[in-house]
């Protein structure tokens, strides 16, 4: 019997309607659309302001959107993974709801949270019940209602993230395509660096806590930045390496969407000189964290062709980072 590898076999997206310029921004703190583009890239987000709907509701559509375009009974999913910082309860797992409401009614599902890598952690979690030969279709989703949990007074996040879900079918596959390598690292030096302070086990809720804002994103940009630059493009170019692949040989760069200038950098420690092969929607949806991976797969899955490769990159809160290297497995 041929080795089983885990292919990607349809993708589906959602983000919502209502669209936060960075003209609209420029209303609620001291910054400017200039200042925004020109040190993130981004132009604009996406926010879900119904205050009744929550995270499940971007993965449920997500997830929707993927079945419609395959046709795929949703009885026959084995598994979902829902990779998300901002769950609809802190114990009641929103995979779980997300299940009920697509209608897997015969798999099981779990939430995993490894911030903005959530998505690539899950992509190597769902392979390897694939690979296992006992399942047959896994979801991944990555989701995050991010303004949920930003503070609209704070302009070192509150331009940075906006709302959105993505979703990725993982099948058996026979001819060598899908996941072929991955390199998935972290470390809590920057357990610190992105944070929400108060809500975990440490710093339960309370009127304090609420008063002094502890239950939004707190970020050193700075730090960020400078672990982000160094350990996504350093664990690109390893993968590469490791693969015996040059930079003519990477199709498409699927880079986590948090900022213009880090994606760039990765980009160049690939030595990929060619723009076209970094894939970008920061501008359209900023950093939708567990979301931006599966976002990107939609937005292009119509360039890709089977046998393409594809070097996927994220780094999170944590830290968190990794990169995946990938065989696409179909033709649009």
């Amino acid at each position: 019997m041929s080795k089983i590898t885990a292919a990607i076999t349809a993708v589906g997206a959602y983000v919502p309607e209502d669209i936060l310029t960075n003209k609209k921004l420029e209303e609620l703190v001291d910054t400017s659309d200039e200042w925004i583009l020109s040190r993130t890239g981004i132009k604009e987000r996406r926010i879900l302001k119904d205050p009744s709907l929550g995270t499940s509701y971007l993965a449920i559509e997500a997830a929707k959107d993927l079945i419609n375009k395959a046709n795929l009974d949703p009885a026959e999913i084995d598994l979902i993974i829902l990779g998300t910082v901002s769950p609809d309860m802190p114990v009641a797992a929103s995979a779980v709801h997300v299940a009920s409401q697509i209608g897997a009614v015969n798999a099981f599902g779990y939430d995993l949270q490894a911030a903005c890598s959530s998505f690539l952690y899950g992509m190597s979690t769902g392979a390897a019940y694939i690979e296992s030969g006992r399942y047959k279709k896994v979801l991944v989703i990555g989701a995050d209602k991010m303004s949920s949990i930003i503070d609209y007074t704070d302009r070192t996040t509150c331009i940075i993230f906006g709302d959105g879900g993505g979703a990725a079918l993982l099948e058996p596959n026979y001819e060598g395509l899908g996941l072929q390598d991955e390199l998935l690292r972290c470390d809590s030096i920057g357990r610190n660096s992105l944070k929400i302070v108060a809500g975990g086990s440490l710093m339960p809720p309370s009127e304090e806590t609420v008063a002094k804002k502890l239950h939004y994103v707190q970020q050193d940009g700075k730090t960020v930045f400078k672990f982000a630059v160094s350990n996504m493009a350093e664990v690109s170019a390893q993968i590469m390496e490791r693969n015996n692949l040059i930079n003519k040989d990477v199709d498409w760069l699927v880079a986590h969407q948090a900022n213009k200038r880090i994606i760039d950098a990765t980009a160049k420690r690939m030595n990929l000189t060619d723009e076209d092969k970094v894939l970008m929607n920061i501008h359209r949806y900023g950093n939708t964290t567990s979301a931006t991976l599966p976002l990107l797969l939609s937005d292009y899955e119509k360039q890709f062709k089977k046998g393409d490769n594809l070097i996927f990159a994220s780094f999170g809160g944590g830290f968190t980072w990794g990169a995946t290297y990938l065989k696409w497995a179909y033709n649009s």
